[in-house]
């Protein structure tokens, strides 16, 4: 039973706790397993030179490389676990240190290993690959030497690798200023429930507050900081973007956006694609905006009005084991199989359910060969939006948990461009799931307003920003600097066009652009808005269709890393290259908003 108390990590039940005995038995059996790593590092020089000799060389160090490879996940991912379960554990931060300190040990020992695999001439490696002994391996040597044209030579490579750490040094710095420099400086701000100080991470929490006056002096505030080092960011985020168009010319790609999406053969059909459809129905994200404005009887929607909740909370208390019942029939039409398998794991081990003093905050899975797929929850009893938080872990638990069982471990990995589906598919599951059961109007319109809100959030927003991406990107490879003036008027043009004409921008809302990190990774937000296209679309295949759109969708989840991300989702039935699925996913949100507002504007 939950309680209000936050308890010491050593007094959460064990029935509350997960239970990593799947990956080590104990501390001591882990350190074993350290200790035997390190003597099995040693070994793998004895390889080097030796790959192009025979299939039967290659095949003797790709087995010892994987043999190694599994040991390390394993050990990670035990540490890791065990420290996100309490950060303020000494112990747990060491073991993820030393597991860190091999893992580096591993790749350098083993550095040798792809460019002599490179070096094998096509025809011998392509001949060798047909043996029936490299069965397990195949798919992982076809897609290493997929990279094979944009492999430079050793020197060169060598000389990349040595400027990898000051490549980062964008990114590095800009996080110390927003998190640390920025943070001592932003203030406090004045809410009914008294003085809250002002942080990078408060800022959102604040953006949310029902009273319009905190929203706008948080909002206001945090602004007029940000242009006092408008011009420092926009140097950090122009030589983000310059690294990405001097690694993307030094390897011989046409574009940065085609060394983003090389190595997973996503075409740039499926970026630009989706910006041409969000663009195309731009005027039902105007229209939910219009309501929100309408709703909250405002006669200006400002930018800093669009977070705050349209719906006020509803009360809907469900214990944990409830929580788990609520997902196993609202996932029913996955099976009985797949509903049994999540929920015994859910009740039995492979959660950590509640908040401890020292736990890491929000949620995960992790997924690795060895052992269960493990789900950090800070589970709330009062939140329904943690019931979908427990069902789209449970879907990343799920996918994990069929592709470890369906490939060998050099191919069960699949990619962040797949990642999102299973879990955003379990999502949308729950949401039609609890609209069809709701008690009211009230639960209706919270439930609508909820999953309106999350699609804007991770389709529209998303696409936003990977245009914004796209937009800089090209205006560098076209020779033009990035100033912190052109960044603002690309990013200002952009929130004009998204938000519509009910939107009265501030001066600076623009800066939004300098508080963004993702962008310091470039082209990888649009995943979150591929993805969940993709879930959608799966979600009605499946549950409109039979037998074959289920076991079509198993398919996908038994995929691991065997396929190509595009080719694992058409198998799925869903296809990435074409608009049909973006285009999908924007017509059921325009639907919801048409459903959301007969209910909010009844006279």
């Amino acid at each position: 039973m939950q309680t209000n108390s936050i308890p010491e990590r050593k007094d959460v039940p064990a029935k509350d706790k997960w239970n990593l005995s799947s990956l080590y038995k104990s501390n001591k059996e882990w350190e074993d397993e350290l200790s035997s790593i390190k003597e099995l590092i040693k070994q793998t020089n004895k390889y080097k030179g030796t790959l192009s000799k025979s299939s039967e060389s290659l095949l003797e160090c790709v087995k010892t490389i994987e043999q190694i490879d599994l040991k390390i996940e394993t050990l990670y991912n035990y540490a890791s676990l065990n420290h996100s379960a309490d950060e303020n554990d000494p112990l747990a931060k060491e073991m993820v240190g030393k597991a860190m300190m091999v893992y580096t040990d591993f790749g350098e020992a083993t550095s040798f290993f792809d460019p002599e695999v490179m070096a094998i001439p096509d025809e011998t490696i392509n001949a060798w690959l047909e043996e029936p002994s490299f069965k397990d391996y195949k798919i992982y040597f076809k897609k290493l030497l997929h990279a094979k044209p944009h492999i430079l030579s050793e020197k060169e490579e060598k000389l990349l690798s040595l400027q990898n750490p000051c490549a980062q040094t964008p990114s590095d710095t800009y996080s110390v200023l927003e998190n640390v420099d920025l943070n001592g400086e932003l203030g406090t701000i004045e809410t009914p429930e008294g003085t809250k100080q002002l942080t990078a991470s408060t800022f959102v929490q604040l953006l949310h507050h029902k009273d319009r006056k905190v929203r706008e002096a948080t909002y206001k505030q945090y602004y007029k900081k940000f242009e006092n080092y408008q011009n420092t960011i926009a140097s950090l985020y122009a030589g983000s973007v310059n690294q990405d168009v001097f690694v993307a010319k030094a390897r011989g790609y046409k574009s940065s956006l085609d060394a983003a999406l090389y190595s997973n053969k996503v075409p740039e059909a499926v970026y630009r694609n989706l910006i041409d459809t969000v663009h195309k129905n731009l005027p039902a994200l105007h229209k939910y905006y219009a309501l929100r404005k309408r709703v909250m009887g405002l006669s200006e929607l400002r930018h800093y009005d669009v977070y705050v909740p349209l719906v006020k909370d509803v009360e809907m208390h469900n214990t944990y084991e409830q929580a788990v019942e609520i997902c196993r029939n609202a996932l029913a039409p996955l099976g009985k199989e797949y509903t049994d398998r999540l929920c015994d794991g859910l009740l039995n081990g492979w959660a950590d359910r509640y908040e401890n003093k020292g736990k890491r905050s929000g949620a995960f899975s992790s997924g690795t060969y060895k052992g269960d797929p493990f789900i950090l929850l800070n589970y709330k009893e009062d939140l329904i939006r943690d019931v979908f938080t427990m069902a789209h872990e449970g879907g990343h638990s799920m996918h994990s948990w069929y592709s470890v069982h369906n490939n060998p471990y050099m191919q069960y990995n699949y990619t962040i461009f797949e990642a999102e589906v299973a879990s955003t598919f379990n999502e949308e599951l729950v949401f039609e799931y609890l609209l069809k059961n709701a008690k009211d109007e009230k639960t209706k319109a919270y439930l609508l307003s909820m999953r309106v809100d999350d699609i804007l959030a991770t389709l529209h927003r998303q696409t936003m920003f990977a245009e914004y991406e796209l937009k800089t990107h090209e205006l560098v490879e076209s020779g033009t600097p990035l100033t912190a003036q052109n960044l603002r008027e690309i990013y200002r043009n952009l929130l004009v066009q998204y938000f519509g004409p009910e939107m009265v921008f501030e001066d600076n809302s623009e800066l939004e652009a300098f508080r963004i990190p993702h962008f310091y990774s470039a082209f990888y937000v649009y995943k979150y808005a591929t993805g969940i296209s993709a879930s959608l679309a799966l979600a009605h295949r499946v549950t409109n269709g039979g037998e074959q759109e289920r076991e079509d969708y198993f398919k996908f989840l038994k995929s691991g890393g065997s396929r190509y991300p595009i080719e694992s989702l058409r198998v799925a039935g869903v296809n990435m290259e074409s608009s049909e699925p973006v285009q999908a996913a924007l017509d059921e949100f325009a639907s919801l908003v048409d459903e959301l507002e007969k209910i909010l504007t009844k006279e």
